[in-house]
């Protein structure tokens, strides 16, 4: 059995690891080693659960998960929903914490998405909780809630027309001081689909020749707005959200077969694209959106 050890901060800039351990484990059978994570956002979380939905796809049976140790973290997944949302892809080693309520920071926890009702759901659910977190604590007009929660309808969206297989989105707002010195919102999306490559072959890989692979079809997605309809005007999701995270200074980036790209704003340092990553079968899609301030205008 392969033994994972999670990195003790698993986030977006950490999780590529995990995927290339269980990439190198052809037969899936792998134990991820929780015990020593000390924080995790809902990147990690919703990540982890695309790692060990990777590695029982290879194996057939669930990949065996130990929970952290320390009680802030692991009471801290609890209440963001992550345990329930592993019973079907985790054995989880002992007995984690019942979940119990969740900080006012929370604004999604953890939730499946499979149909267009889990779509309508999470709007909802987030609505209601977005407009104090935007305009209370992050400084945005009341419009924005609209525009956030459009953003949230796409990349689920995207998850049920284009990946065509089940996945998982998570939200929550943190204080960045030592990192950014502001407050963040970060949202997480993740499909065991078929991944950009897959779902535009069809349309457009005629078109790039030789070029085509995992990189061009996101760039062809995320700069050039190319999407797997045969008729302009439908599918401008990807490009819509890219251009509006970038008018509030975000950072959005999509991980897609062995893949990333992503639009970096000036407080972030990852490359805008990054090629020869583990292979992933499906997509994750990255937003964090700063708290509003004046410079920005």
């Amino acid at each position: 059995m392969k033994v994972v050890a999670l990195p003790t901060s698993l986030d977006f800039k950490t999780y590529e690891q995990v995927f290339e351990e269980v990439a190198a484990t052809p037969d899936g059978n792998v134990l991820f080693d929780g015990r020593h994570l000390r924080f995790v956002d809902p990147n990690g979380m919703v990540n982890l659960l695309a790692a060990g939905s990777l590695a029982r796809s290879r194996k057939g049976e669930p990949a065996r998960l130990e929970f952290p140790e320390q009680s802030e973290v692991a009471g801290y997944m609890a209440r963001m929903g992550f345990f329930r949302a592993a019973e079907n892809v985790f054995e989880v080693v002992g007995h984690p914490p019942r979940r119990s309520e969740g900080p006012s920071d929370v604004l999604l926890e953890i939730t499946p998405i499979t149909e267009n009702s889990d779509v309508h759901e999470v709007v909802d659910r987030v609505q209601k909780r977005a407009g104090a977190i935007l305009t209370r604590r992050l400084n945005y007009p009341p419009t924005a809630v609209v525009q956030f929660s459009v953003i949230l309808s796409e990349v689920c969206q995207n998850i049920l027309e284009h990946a065509e297989a089940p996945g998982w989105v998570a939200a929550q707002s943190y204080n960045w001081t030592q990192r950014l010195g502001r407050q963040v919102v970060v949202i997480s999306v993740a499909d065991m689909g078929r991944g950009f490559q897959g779902s535009l072959s069809d349309e457009h890989s005629a078109r790039f020749g030789d070029r085509w692979g995992d990189a061009t079809a996101l760039e062809a997605a995320f700069i050039h707005g190319l999407t797997r309809f045969p008729d302009s005007g439908r599918g401008q999701g990807i490009q819509q959200i890219r251009k509006q995270v970038r008018r509030w200074g975000g950072l959005i980036s999509i991980r897609s077969g062995t893949a990333r790209i992503a639009d970096v704003p000036e407080w972030e340092d990852v490359p805008p694209l990054t090629e020869g990553l583990a292979a992933f079968p499906g997509s994750q899609i990255n937003i964090i959106i700063p708290e509003h301030s004046t410079s920005d205008e």
